[in-house]
């Protein structure tokens, strides 16, 4: 990584990052690359997410991992902001939560995504949503899109 960021600081989110990490996400979905996530969502899954703040203490990227079942968790919300792109946040973010999934006792990982390729990139496969159990469709109701998913699916079994 380039000298600016030698200062980055990756750590749990806290109640007081709540408005950066919605006005983060917010910027992705204005561009329909993401949903968006109320404050209520962030609220309540704050324990879920990480973030990566820099020396300024600014939140420059964040992600989160929500568990869906015994076995599987979605990572949601993964955003890194525009000017600190493509300098490896996002796959620092993905380790980060992989660890956490892998220290829980999670055996697969799942993201449904308009970045399959990142994923990829990560090690994901892209899988069919029919594969993904039932209890994932729970919280789509939320979603704007529903029932018109147009989100790519993509899966990561992990190694113990």
């Amino acid at each position: 990584m380039k000298k600016k960021y030698s200062t980055l600081k990756i750590r749990k989110a806290v109640i007081n990052d709540i408005e950066q990490i919605q006005n983060l996400i917010a910027t992705f979905a204005k561009n329909n690359e993401m949903l968006p996530r109320s404050l209520n969502d962030l609220i309540e899954g704050i324990r879920e997410f990480v973030v990566i703040e820099n020396e300024k203490k600014e939140i420059i990227a964040c992600g989160a991992l929500h568990i869906t079942w015994l076995d599987i968790a979605e990572v949601r919300s993964l955003a890194t902001r525009q000017d600190y792109q493509h300098h490896g946040l996002g796959k620092k973010i993905i380790s980060y939560l992989i660890k956490e999934a892998k220290k829980i006792g999670i055996k697969k990982i799942f993201a449904l995504t308009y970045k399959p390729g990142f994923f990829e990139k990560c090690g994901f496969k892209i899988i069919n949503k029919d594969a993904l159990p039932k209890k994932v469709w729970t919280e789509c109701i939320k979603c704007p899109k529903f029932p018109n998913c147009d989100e790519i699916a993509v899966e990561l079994v992990l190694k113990k």
